[in-house]
């Protein structure tokens, strides 16, 4: 019977993966910080010893395991000593981090692991082994990919371990790097809190859920790997709303430096957990946009677990990697998880648990600006209907000059509307679309600003905080034109001899998208005039 050394084995997510890899015939070393919890965890159990965690060397020499698992975690701030030491004793290493560096990272290890012709995988858990799965899977027949939105919610009775919360804490508050809009940006962790559905057939849907911007692998790994300017975004929560709250208000003000490092709060939150009422209902799910033969569409794949049962779906992985590395189809190397296993192999494991999923495609709300100009849209040059063609994420980069008015009232109203100082910027335009409304930042260097864009009607609707504003688009082969022809101040329509005069124009010069918006006042003359031009990243491009 062949062995492996299971570290961490009595854990929440040890101890499931300790019996699945004891159910598929493996003898379960299994060590940790107590020798003497160790023992009582395999107290009874068939195909389980307890052996001492260290010196780890002299474990590995004197059991010789065909593979060390490292199931201890927290991974955000490990090493890869364990890891090494496997290599060196000639065993292959398994994991399931979630830690974004510490799985990306993981590669360093690569020559040494071919060296000595084992395997070294990172991340053998929910990400980015079943997310890389699931995402590979919907993208597959894809022309190109414009954004993966991923988000798990777990049930706290799995959920509260010292080790998630640790790990939670070590990026709360904390700056994420994003890929959005085309280009790498900064988001925080656990913000942009929204509430998430997740339904499958055969399953009650789970309503509403709150979940938040967790650091995963899978934004460090997708959007290298999928065809398309992928934007790629990851939320997790639990079933308890009061502690996603006080998570997102922890890290809120940890933003602001009103604390020092937050994992000191990590027994006081972990305690908190395990004394919550949640539910034993967990979900997953994983949507991605993108475009198959010019079509803009949505394939999402939804998972959820009842009875308790979501705590198994981080460790459905490992079982299923020991038989491969069993079996020879991994070959030697240290790589992570995301491009390893197929969907299809977890369905084995899936069907033996209290677990329903589902993959759909579904029809997409066409693109704001081609429901307004209708069939005047495709009447415009290909770099303008690009620029338009925003399905779920896009970005632009470019050149933009501004020029400032000198009237008053005129530079009272720019610094109002928070427009650009004068001069000639570096410029990059972030559009994202979300339930048939569009919102542009538009960055001129350092400085950003950012409106909404909406339908009416036949009006394009831009609306600046309070202020809105009706455009009349026309659209032809020589480009795109706006006119105000509304206004309104909240919900009351201003009188229109009163407006802003706006005259912009949309046009392709050299297989460039060109801009000019001149923006004036009655009585005043002008108050700002912005142009230049903007350039898409290669959608057959795969983002490093």
């Amino acid at each position: 019977m062949k062995r492996v050394l299971l570290l961490g084995g009595y854990g929440g997510f040890g101890g499931r993966i300790a019996r699945r890899v004891a159910e598929a015939g493996w003898e379960v070393l299994v060590a940790g910080r107590s020798l003497d919890r160790a023992k009582a965890f395999c107290r009874g159990k068939e195909g389980m010893r307890a052996v001492p965690a260290g010196p780890l060397p002299e474990v590995l020499a004197t059991e010789r395991p065909f593979a060390v698992i490292d199931a201890a975690g927290p991974f955000q701030s490990a090493g890869y000593g364990v890891a090494a030491a496997a290599i060196e004793a000639g065993c292959h290493y398994l994991d399931i981090a979630d830690g974004r560096g510490f799985v990306a990272g993981i590669h360093a290890l690569d020559c040494a692991a071919r060296a000595r012709g084992v395997a070294v995988i990172s991340g053998g858990s929910s990400v980015p082994a079943l997310s890389g799965a699931v995402a590979r899977k919907l993208a597959a027949g894809m022309d190109e990919v414009e954004s993966v939105e991923m988000a798990i919610s777990a049930s706290i009775a799995g959920s509260g371990g010292a080790s998630v919360v640790r790990a939670v804490l070590s990026y709360a508050g904390k700056p994420i790097r994003l890929w959005r809009g085309g280009r790498w940006s900064r988001g925080f962790g656990w913000d942009e809190m929204r509430r998430q559905d997740f339904t499958a057939e055969g399953a009650a849907p789970i309503r509403g859920r709150l979940v938040a911007l967790a650091d995963v692998p899978d934004l460090e790994l997708l959007p290298q790997r999928l065809r398309g300017t992928v934007s790629v975004s990851f939320r997790a929560g639990t079933d308890v709303a009061l502690h996603n709250v006080a998570m997102w208000l922890l890290a809120r003000l940890a933003r602001r430096s009103w604390f020092g490092r937050l994992d000191r709060f990590a027994p006081l939150l972990t305690r908190a957990h395990r004394i919550g009422r949640g539910s034993d209902r967990s979900g997953m799910i994983v949507r991605l946009f993108g475009r198959k033969g010019g079509r803009p569409l949505e394939r999402r794949w939804t998972l959820v677990a009842e009875d308790g049962h979501g705590p198994e779906i981080p460790t459905l992985a490992i079982p299923i990697l020991l038989e491969r590395l069993e079996a020879q189809t991994i070959t030697p190397g240290a790589r992570d998880a995301g491009e390893t296993l197929h969907l299809e192999e977890f369905e084995p494991a899936f069907s033996g648990l209290r677990v329903m999923h589902e993959a759909k495609e579904l029809a997409v709300t066409p693109p704001l600006y081609r429901r307004v100009l209708g069939d005047s849209f495709h009447a415009l040059p290909p770099a303008v209907q690009r620029m338009h063609d925003v399905l779920r994420d896009r970005g632009a980069t470019g050149r933009g000059s501004v020029t400032r008015g000198r009237h008053p009232i005129a530079r009272l109203v720019a610094r109002a509307m928070r427009f650009p100082a004068e001069g000639q910027h570096a410029l990059h335009v972030h559009f994202e679309a979300r339930g048939g409304v569009e919102r542009w930042t538009r960055s001129f260097g350092q400085h950003k600003f950012s409106s909404s864009l909406s339908q009416l009607g036949d009006l394009l609707v831009e609306r600046f905080g309070l202020l809105k504003f009706g455009f009349r688009l026309e659209g032809d082969e020589d480009g795109l034109r706006m006119r105000i022809s509304r206004w309104w101040l909240g919900p009351a329509r201003l009188p229109l001899f009163l407006a802003p005069r706006s005259d912009a124009r949309e046009w392709e010069e050299q297989g460039r998208f060109w801009f000019d918006v001149p923006i004036s006042l009655p009585a005043v003359g002008m108050v700002v005039h912005y142009r230049g031009w903007l350039e898409q990243p290669d959608p057959n491009h795969v983002n490093s």
